[in-house]
């Protein structure tokens, strides 16, 4: 909690133009079948159960996928399949090296004018990444404090595409077609979404 109120403080005067040359990054987890959460619905006493208030289950959760993901003030960035599940920091500097690079090209933007944002993550912080970085000229903000998802305003980005993933009649088969969908739904999403995140 320390941590998080000095890093406010520390930048509590930097302009709305200053947090618009933010890149923000994240990953999230996208099942084909729902949240790993609890779900609840609300009913009268006296009502039957209806079909939306039961939620079907399959063993091993039909599976799911990784995703990384950027956005800027200019819309969202290229967004990228971690396939194997897992991310390590080679696999994680393959991702900057490519999906980060083809977002700075698409908008225009230079190392030299934009802060990357990414969390404390070891693979964030390894110092193969680090290096990755400094070797670029990549300006990151080093000093993000840690368990701070509500601080990175990617996550109410997650938040729209899982809504508009749910939003679908028929879920999908396999992990094949939820990423197909996933691409539609983010490559929908633009700068005004991005700039109210």
């Amino acid at each position: 909690m320390q941590h998080r109120l000095e890093w406010a403080k520390k930048h509590q005067d930097w302009t709305v133009e200053e947090w618009r040359k933010v890149v923000f990054s994240d990953e999230t987890k996208i099942n084909v079948w729902g949240s790993d959460g609890c779900k609840y619905y609300w009913k009268r006493p006296n009502d039957p159960l209806q079909p939306h208030h039961l939620e079907l289950t399959v063993k091993h959760g039909a599976g799911k996928l990784m995703m990384w993901g950027c956005i800027t003030s200019e819309g969202p960035g290229y967004a990228c399949q971690i396939y194997d599940g897992n991310m390590n920091a080679n696999v994680y500097q393959h991702i900057l090296d490519t999906t980060l690079r083809d977002t700075m090209q698409y908008y225009n933007f230079n190392w030299s004018n934009v802060y990357f944002q990414h969390d404390n993550d070891p693979k964030h912080k390894a110092k193969s990444t680090i290096d990755w970085l400094d070797n670029h000229q990549v300006r990151y903000i080093s000093d993000w404090p840690a368990q701070s998802p509500d601080l990175n305003p990617i996550e109410h980005v997650w938040h729209q595409l899982k809504l508009k993933l749910s939003c679908y009649e028929r879920r999908a088969k396999n992990t094949d077609e939820l990423w197909e969908r996933v691409e539609k739904v983010w490559n929908g999403f633009d700068k005004d979404l991005c700039q109210r995140a």
